[in-house]
């Protein structure tokens, strides 16, 4: 772990197997996924739908893993279906997370989007009118306080193929948003594939980003999904996201950012692939490697 008080590593399932396409990794199992991230050196993990349900089961999986939950995707639908059905499922969810000892809520508006629909990614992103806008906002501002009544954190994960993608939606979103009650998800996967510039947004928004996810991008093949007008998923199938270290990005000024600035919370490791084609332990372990490679000097291992 470095900097064990700040800063920890963790590792998404979704490598393992894929919630929105259960195809991919079908046959892995929930306990090897989780065995795989502690043998890579990990000590947090978010979670997915093979995972148990029940937090004292999860719990005992965990523990002797020296695993801890970092936070689980919610998705709400603030533009587009009443409040009311948004809150009580968000309710849930983070009741949950709360028993598991996760500090922050990751949360994604999933009005409109297209990223679970075979339509081109780029071409047909959604874009709100001012009164989706709106009732976004106000949304996370209501979710905030719900979390704050646990000690907890909302984050919200811009994201390819919705209507919080680029810098301008989430320049919006920040700036019309109370910044004690609604923080921002670094991912960045999404920004660079997106064409975003990811130290900027790093820096503009460093004391309202509660959690981060790295994912590195495949530039040849992120080429071929515009060009092909690919969707979202079929991008994902063709391998567009890797772990960091194997792709595009350049993370060592990003990670030199993080350390400098007053972060607190986890990195996690989350590159979708077709495990099939990408032995998910073998990226895990070159990713922390990585990882710790370029950790800036001065600061623990």
């Amino acid at each position: 772990m470095v900097n064990q008080d700040r800063i920890h590593f963790g590792c998404a399932p979704i490598a393992w197997t894929n919630d929105d396409m259960p195809e991919l990794g079908e046959k892995n199992s929930f306990e090897q996924c989780i065995s795989e991230m502690a043998l890579a050196q990990y000590t947090g993990t978010e979670i997915g739908n093979k995972y148990p349900k029940e937090p004292d089961v999860l719990k005992r999986y965990l523990e002797p893993r020296n695993l801890q939950v970092a936070s689980a995707w919610f998705s709400s639908y603030l533009t587009t279906k009443p409040i009311d059905e948004t809150i009580e499922s968000f309710i849930e969810h983070r009741d949950f997370l709360h028993q598991m000892g996760a500090k922050v809520i990751v949360v994604s508006e999933q009005g409109h989007s297209i990223q679970k629909v075979d339509t081109p990614l780029f071409e047909e992103k959604p874009i709100f009118t001012d009164d989706e806008w709106d009732k976004l906002t106000h949304g996370l501002n209501t979710l905030g306080d719900l979390a704050n009544e646990k000690g907890m954190n909302v984050v919200f994960h811009h994201h390819m193929g919705t209507g919080v993608q680029t810098t301008e939606e989430i320049d919006r979103l920040m700036q019309n948003t109370d910044p004690q009650k609604v923080f921002l998800l670094y991912d960045t996967g999404h920004l660079f594939l997106s064409g975003e510039n990811l130290e900027d947004i790093y820096f503009k928004y460093q004391e309202r980003i509660k959690h981060i996810h790295f994912k590195d991008i495949r530039g040849n093949i992120a080429k071929d999904v515009k060009e092909n007008k690919d969707s979202f998923l079929t991008g994902v199938k063709k391998g567009v996201f890797t772990v960091p270290g194997d792709g595009a990005i350049d993370f060592k000024p990003i990670m030199k950012a993080i350390f400098e600035s007053d972060y607190r919370g986890w990195i996690v490791v989350e590159a979708e692939q077709d495990p099939a084609k990408a032995n998910p332990f073998e990226y895990a372990v070159k990713a922390k490697k990585y990882m710790d490679d370029i950790i800036p000097s001065g600061n623990p291992v």
